[in-house]
């Protein structure tokens, strides 16, 4: 399987995003520059945290506008799995692939530090590796985590078994302590929280590992199938 990370202005986690594809996944990655006219060639799209253009508006909010957000959202389209990671999901959420907005953290500081999680759905591409209900270790990075919608995309949320991922322990104010959600396809993935800094237990927890390998599995076993 082939990943494409994309880079941006101001990305700082695309380092460690490619580590945990290509070292310790061991699947092909390459860095893809936010101007980029195609992503034809990767079987998935995934958009690192970090600052993108700086934050000088909303999280997100132009990176929105890079000419390969285009083709991110083709993909998406196409059923190809993209998830975004911290501002990775912000840019998700800009981008109109995912419903909601973001917040600055209820602390209105900025939070670093391993958090727990609880899988909310387990029957998504990215999550079929881990158990409903199981609780994984992750951590946070972020000064703008508040996730937030209106009653209604809450309820479809719910509805839709959208949540996949809800803080044990709510850091930073978000709704519903929600800390991961997919689209209604479920191809779509924006989470807070960086699993790509969780792949090794060196780093303090390997849970996050578990993602890419969900979406490596029912990758294959499509292409198997299809084959």
């Amino acid at each position: 399987m082939k990943f494409a990370v994309i880079v941006f202005p101001g990305s700082n986690c695309d380092i460690d995003m490619y580590h945990a594809i290509k070292d310790e996944l061991g699947e092909e990655v390459e860095y893809v520059w936010h101007d980029a006219e195609s992503l034809d060639e990767f079987d998935g799209v995934l958009l690192p945290g970090g600052f993108s253009y700086g934050d000088y508006l909303r999280s997100g909010a132009i990176a929105r506008f890079s000419n390969v957000m285009k083709e991110v959202v083709k993909a998406a389209e196409a059923g190809k799995p993209v998830m975004g990671v911290c501002n990775g999901f912000q840019i998700l959420l800009e981008a109109g692939l995912l419903p909601g907005a973001m917040r600055r953290n209820a602390s209105l500081s900025f939070i670093c530090k391993q958090v727990e999680l609880k899988v909310e759905n387990n029957q998504t591409m990215f999550t079929s590796g881990l158990a409903a209900g199981e609780s994984i270790t992750i951590p946070v990075a972020h000064g703008e985590g508040n996730y937030y919608c209106d009653e209604e995309t809450l309820a479809k949320l719910k509805a839709n078994n959208q949540i996949v991922f809800t803080y044990q322990e709510n850091p930073n104010g978000s709704l519903e302590n929600i800390a991961g959600i997919v689209n209604e396809k479920g191809n779509v993935l924006g989470m807070m929280p960086h699993p790509e800094r969780a792949v090794d237990a060196l780093l303090g927890s390997a849970d996050g590992l578990k993602l890419f390998q969900s979406i490596v599995k029912t990758w294959r076993e499509a292409h198997v199938v299809n084959a």
